[in-house]
C-alpha cells in the first residue's frame, strides 16, 4: 500500500492529489490515531502549491463527518491561513497585523522555537532550493501562524 501511496500522491507542487483517496487516507489516520483536532492548509494552500491545496479539498469534504460522524465526531479543523506576497516575507513584523485581525487561533513562536523550526527544515536538504533559503530568513510562517475553524 505504501508504493500505492507514493505513486499516486507525489511530492510535486504541481500535481493535485485525488481528493478521494486523499480524504480516505486521511480518515482512516483521524480514526487509528483517535485524533480530535485536523491542522491543514487553507484553500490557497499558502503558495498556491498544489499538494497543501489537494490537501484542504480532501479535508473539507470529509468536514461534515469529522465533525457528525462516529468514531469521529467532534473532530474539529483548523486552516492555515494563507497571506499576501507581503505579508508572507515580513517575518515577525506579521506579529502586529496578525494580532488586529479576525481568526480563530493565533500562534507566536518563541526564538527558540522558530531556531527548532529552521533546524527541522535543513533536515530537508532536497527541500531546500534557493528560495527556501529565503524562507527561512524571512517567513512569517516561522514566527507567526493565524488559523481559522473550517
Amino acid at each position: 500500500i505504501a508504493l500505492l501511496i507514493f505513486r499516486d500522491l507525489p511530492d510535486d507542487p504541481a500535481v493535485e492529489w485525488d481528493p478521494q483517496l486523499l480524504a480516505t487516507l486521511v480518515l482512516k489516520h483521524i480514526e487509528a490515531k483517535n485524533i480530535n483536532l485536523v491542522v491543514t492548509f487553507d484553500a490557497g494552500g499558502v503558495s498556491g502549491h498544489a499538494n497543501h491545496i489537494s490537501l484542504y479539498t480532501a479535508v473539507r469534504y470529509n468536514v461534515c463527518k469529522l465533525l457528525w460522524v462516529p468514531p469521529w465526531a467532534g473532530c474539529r479543523v483548523l486552516v492555515l491561513e494563507s497571506v499576501n506576497l507581503c505579508r508572507k516575507y515580513i517575518s515577525f513584523l506579521d506579529v502586529l497585523i496578525s494580532c488586529l485581525l479576525p481568526r480563530d487561533a493565533l500562534f507566536i513562536l518563541t526564538e527558540e522555537e522558530t531556531e527548532q523550526a529552521k533546524r527541522a527544515m535543513k533536515c530537508h536538504r532536497s527541500q531546500l532550493l534557493w528560495f527556501r533559503q529565503l524562507y527561512l530568513l524571512f517567513s512569517r510562517y516561522l514566527v507567526v501562524n493565524s488559523l481559522r475553524l473550517l
